[in-house]
């Protein structure tokens, strides 16, 4: 075997979905080298994930594809539940202008045209380089870091490349998984669901929001996903597959409720799949400076809409803190609170996604008869309806970098708003790449020196603002916020919470 003369990079990646181009982004932009392998020559056409909620939005902004994502998405109005006879039972509505985050909370989009942005945006960076037709075919332990052989597809040549950090973003059947000896735990969920992907330049004459039916026999959901792109999804039948839909005419028992009025020859059917939707989490996400991220550590069922943005929260959570490690500002024991942290928050994503799922569609007679009772009334319910509406995770767990004081409202690990200040900046703007404090006092001197001194802004909350209203909500006048936006500490002792930053300096770029 010719092997081509080995490589050292600092990063290497394997998978150019949206997580590893995610990582290799953020990445370049603390100026970290990474060197991107993708199996496939260029990116995978059809569509897949089709919402996002305003936290991942923020994070697409922080790639600085704020503007170009607003462009190929269409925010959603709510959620709408319908009984199997297309009868609503209950209507959620969605404010697109009001967000914590800056932006729409539920946004659609088609997930192609996504990953083309962000491989656009990627070639900013000159300190990235993506490898498509790449196959990884070995990967070993080398020092602390690993080595990775990989075939080119167009010539056949053998590559070896040394890399500090292996990201495996290579999806649900990771290679990388499978190297550090991880295995996928099953949180005994799997459906088999038919995915319908139509174009239309007719107007479908429907409300511009998602609907599911809650139907334990044949469960569905309805999303306009842009200007004429519209995606169905329905659970199948045992002995069904998606060669019994495979023409509009035969879809047409499933769609009709959305497209009775139009005729076959105005709708073009795009794609007809099936997948098996699965609820599963990998029993260890690292070994040595081996990590995995995205589908390759957690499988999440469509019905919050959350799979591929816990991808992307994975990545986020992660290369900031790579970047420290790699520039000398943060100690290597740090990147222990990547599982620490993502992995407690995605299995309770999962969960959510399983009790949503389950409540729409499960139980069968009873559970029907149950929904028929209760959805209408559901505005009777004590703040049921901010719940389903509002598009705020969970908080991350106590680790070395979320300090938590155990009482509840604490602001630890809970993400900051990305505010408008008075100036006219949001927040993320203001604070820049690194940690920033916000505070709605006046601070002393000792602690402005002290923060000025390791880099760090500071941002004052005005009084009435909703940074004040914030803080004064989780019963702090300081808090602490990391790279990824997360409080790290928050409290009324501004010198306590301020003395945090004295061992969490901002990352730099590397020289």
């Amino acid at each position: 075997m010719n092997v081509q003369a080995n490589r050292r990079v600092p990063v290497v990646i394997v998978g150019a979905g949206p997580t590893g181009i995610t990582a290799a982004t953020l990445l370049a932009q603390y100026g970290v080298n990474s060197l991107v392998l993708e199996r496939w020559p260029g990116v995978y056409p059809q569509p897949r994930a089709v919402h996002l909620d305003d936290e991942i939005y923020r994070i697409l902004a922080r790639l600085g594809v704020a503007a170009e994502f607003a462009a190929i998405s269409r925010p959603t109005l709510g959620l709408r539940l319908l009984d199997n006879r297309f009868n609503v039972l209950a209507e959620f509505h969605r404010d697109p202008s009001r967000s914590t985050h800056g932006y729409p909370q539920a946004n659609m989009f088609d997930q192609p045209e996504l990953e083309a942005l962000l491989r656009t945006n990627l070639k900013r960076y000159p300190n990235v380089e993506l490898r498509g037709n790449s196959d990884v075919t070995a990967i070993t332990t080398h020092g602390d870091g690993a080595r990775v052989t990989f075939t080119d597809r167009t010539d056949g040549t053998v590559h070896q490349v040394d890399a500090d950090y292996l990201l495996g973003c290579d999806g649900a059947n990771s290679v990388v998984r499978s190297h550090i000896g991880a295995t996928m735990r099953d949180l005994n969920f799997e459906q088999r669901w038919l995915v319908v992907d139509v174009a239309t330049e007719a107007d479908l004459r429907q409300w511009d929001g998602v609907y599911q039916i809650c139907d334990p026999a044949r469960a569905g959901t309805y999303m306009r996903i842009g200007e004429s792109r519209y995606r169905w999804e329905f659970r199948l039948l045992d002995g069904e597959s998606a060669d019994d839909f495979d023409t509009v005419g035969t879809l047409r028992p499933l769609i009709a409720p959305w497209t009775r009025h139009l005729a076959d020859d105005e709708l073009t059917l795009l794609r007809v799949a099936e997948y098996t939707f699965r609820a599963q989490i990998a029993d260890r996400w690292r070994r040595g400076n081996i990590f995995i991220l995205g589908d390759a550590a957690h499988l999440t069922p469509p019905f919050i809409g959350q799979g591929m943005g816990a991808g992307l929260r994975d990545a986020f959570n992660l290369s900031w803190k790579i970047a420290a490690v790699c520039n000398g500002t943060l100690s290597p024991d740090i990147l222990n609170t990547y599982e620490q942290e993502r992995k407690p928050h995605c299995r309770a994503l999962i969960r959510l996604a399983l009790t949503v799922g389950w409540s729409m569609t499960g139980g069968g007679r009873l559970g029907d008869l149950t929904r028929r009772a209760l959805l209408p009334r559901a505005d009777l319910i004590p703040g049921l309806r901010k719940k389903i509406v509002d598009s705020t995770t969970p908080a991350l767990r106590r680790s070395a970098l979320v300090h938590k004081p155990g009482r509840p409202g604490q602001l630890a690990g809970t993400l900051c708003p990305n505010a408008l200040l008075l100036n006219g900046i949001r927040l993320d703007d203001a604070a820049g790449p690194g940690f920033a404090l916000i505070t709605r006092v006046r601070l002393a001197t000792a602690v402005e020196a002290l923060l000025h001194g390791r880099n760090v802004p500071i941002i004052q909350a005005e009084h009435g603002s909703r940074l004040d209203a914030w803080l004064r909500h989780g019963r702090a006048t300081v808090a602490l916020i990391r790279p990824d936006r997360t409080v790290i500490r928050a409290g009324r002792d501004a010198a306590l919470v301020a003395a945090s930053a004295a061992t969490l300096p901002a990352p730099e770029r590397c020289r």
